[in-house]
């Protein structure tokens, strides 16, 4: 019934670390073959994919085939040496002239049609599948991606840079679609390279030696280009999370930059990051295109050597002209997955840097510990709140709370004030348990919060920020969260509590009114009354307003008190404001100073005893 043991909690440094971009390694089976686990569902796609690729590339290899042995060695130089097995495609053009009554060289060219046609067909096919694989496997490791950000931490969105997330989530994924789509290709390559340098090798050795000379050349090509890329692809996912964390935060904040009328200034950083990425950009593709130039040359050079030995050759009568010409066909199926596999290096490389950091963000722990077996709470809550010797600190060597000691009672209302920064909202964000404490407990209805499920906790307790979050969606949706024990009817119970029925009917559609990202077609006082019946819905036993009421007109200010009064008589409350002459009436007011609790009383007895809620009172009134 208790809580594991705090594990070894993340420093400053950790976060900055998960911030930074990480540089990526050319390959590891360690990733890939945790990657392929997200593909293991959707293996029969797969599987079919491969099959289809083998067909395809038998097909593939039986074109030149029929070329070389079929139409120049069989029918427009029959005399020369045969030296080229034909696979049966001289039967099957025997057969194709008796049925039909072709002349050898129509037969022929019917036969190489349908090896084409069959070819076509199976890499479409294997298209196809492949595609359907790669992105049901990325659909659920998108789906994974963000069911694990719904569970993280409030620390961990404290300190990591929402850029950085979106990144992971979308521009790493989408990359690791193309790799997974171009090891299909490369499988699709490789399987007639392989079958193609077995038939050379058999008919041969020479001219198959004067291909394989050229292969040195790529090895020391691709290891340069790997060595003069690595830094470069590290600078572009750093470019690229950078102009995303910028683009977020002009836009979230744009209101504010047309205010103080920074647009220019914030369109020269813009561009300023913008040319950066553009110049790593600019830098890979030279290096890219570079290389895939020397990449595709070799195919040219190769069909030379092969004209130049092999004429000789065929002259000598060593070998056929058909065989000749088989080895100058086969050059592009022999290069062309070397020159594929060279792309696909690019593509690898950024890969496995993507996948680095996708799984780097799902390793990344739930800071706040599980809970073995939880306590259940009661049906019905009291309201009982205790900080028994409460201290606290985001990270350790920080302290912000320390040794608080103070207990709600059952349907009193607490304020909580102090100067900004001593630890008002920290409060809440302990008593939520979006974070545990350092040392000593909280305790509701004598129950430490620690030994239950956070989920069943939150939802006893209603919380009322200063910054309400509206999610696209209708009015009663915002109301309910779509919470299936809550209908329509609770909606607009909860909306007509706290007067927002009065707008709501007003409303083009009422309540099935859709509202916009972060509610923009509603006013501030109205996204207030908003969360008011949003928390009056859920029918917390704990209540907690957090400066819910600095944001509003007085003419909504006063709506809203008096709905606050009326629903604190029976609920415990905890109230954090700044505006002290909204706290007058609370039970008691508890007053915070650098973390420490300075005063508790009611507010006569803190005005009379002329201490630090006194001196911002007066302050507050002088104003």
């Amino acid at each position: 019934m208790t809580a594991k043991p705090r594990p070894n909690e993340p420093r400053p440094e950790d976060y900055a670390a998960f911030d930074a971009e990480l540089a990526g390694r050319s390959f590891e089976f360690r990733l890939l073959r945790r990657l392929l686990g997200w593909v293991r569902p959707h293996r029969r796609d797969a599987i079919l994919s491969g099959i289809l690729v083998i067909i395809g590339s038998l097909f593939a290899i039986l074109m030149p085939v029929i070329i070389a042995r079929v139409v120049i060695d069989g029918v427009l130089v029959a005399d020369q040496p045969l030296t080229l097995p034909d696979f049966g495609m001289i039967g099957a053009n025997e057969l194709i002239m008796a049925l039909t009554g072709f002349h050898p060289l129509a037969a022929a060219c019917a036969l190489y049609l349908l090896a084409a046609l069959g070819w076509s067909l199976a890499m479409h096919g294997h298209r196809v599948l492949l595609a359907r694989a790669a992105l049901g496997a990325l659909r659920d490791l998108r789906h994974d991606l963000f069911a694990h950000l719904q569970y993280r931490p409030a620390a961990f969105y404290d300190h990591v840079a929402v850029g950085r997330l979106t990144t992971r989530v979308s521009n790493d994924v989408e990359v690791l679609f193309q790799l997974l789509a171009g090891f299909g290709v490369l499988f699709g390559e490789l399987v007639p390279f392989f079958v193609a340098a077995g038939i050379m090798l058999s008919v041969s050795l020479e001219l198959t030696g004067v291909l394989g000379a050229m292969i040195p050349l790529v090895v020391i090509a691709t290891a340069l280009f790997r060595w003069r890329t690595r830094s470069v692809y590290r600078e572009i996912r750093t470019s690229i999370s950078r102009l995303n964390q910028n683009l977020a935060e002009n836009i979230s904040g744009m209101p504010v930059v047309q205010l103080h009328r920074r647009e220019g200034r914030n369109l020269r950083d813009y561009k300023t990051i913008n040319q950066d990425n553009r110049r790593h950009e600019r830098r890979a593709v030279n290096l890219e295109t570079l290389y895939g130039a020397f990449m595709d040359s070799l195919a040219p050079a190769a069909l030379a050597a092969i004209v130049w030995f092999g004429g000789g050759a065929v002259l000598q009568e060593q070998i056929s002209l058909g065989s000749m010409i088989l080895f100058a066909q086969f050059v592009d199926m022999l290069f062309r997955p070397v020159v594929a596999l060279g792309e696909q290096y690019n593509v690898l490389f950024r890969a496995m840097a993507s996948t680095e950091r996708i799984f780097q963000l799902l390793d990344w722990k739930q800071q706040i510990p599980e809970v073995d077996r939880p306590v259940d709470l009661p049906p019905r809550l009291s309201g009982r709140v205790r900080f028994e010797h409460a201290s606290f600190g985001y990270f350790r060597d920080q302290p912000v709370l320390h040794d608080l000691d103070f207990e709600l009672q059952p349907g009193e209302t607490l304020a909580v004030v102090g100067p900004t920064g001593s630890g008002k909202s920290t409060l809440i964000r302990l008593l939520c348990r979006f974070y545990d404490l350092r040392d000593g407990r909280i305790l509701v209805d004598g129950i430490d919060i620690r030994e239950v499920d956070p989920r069943a906790l939150r939802s006893r307790i209603g919380v009322v920020m200063q910054d309400f979050h509206v999610f696209a969606g209708s009015v009663r949706s915002n109301i309910t969260l779509d919470d299936p024990k809550l209908d329509a009817a609770a909606a607009e119970r909860a909306a007509r509590m706290v007067n927002a029925d009065a707008f709501i009917t007003q409303l083009p559609q009422g309540y099935d009114t859709l509202l916009t990202e972060r509610g923009q077609n509603l006013s501030q006082g109205q996204r207030q009354l908003l969360a008011f019946a949003r928390v009056l819905a859920a029918d917390p036993e704990v209540l907690i307003l957090d400066e819910a009421t600095a944001s509003i007109d007085p003419e909504t200010e006063v709506v809203i008190q008096n709905a606050v009064r009326t629903l604190t008589r029976d609920r415990s409350a905890i109230v954090i404001a700044h505006r002290l002459q909204t706290i007058e009436q609370a039970d008691r007011i508890l007053v915070l100073r650098h973390g420490r609790l300075e005063e508790l009383g009611s507010h006569q007895e803190l005005i009379n005893a002329g201490g630090l809620y006194a001196t911002l009172h007066a302050l507050q009134f002088q104003e």
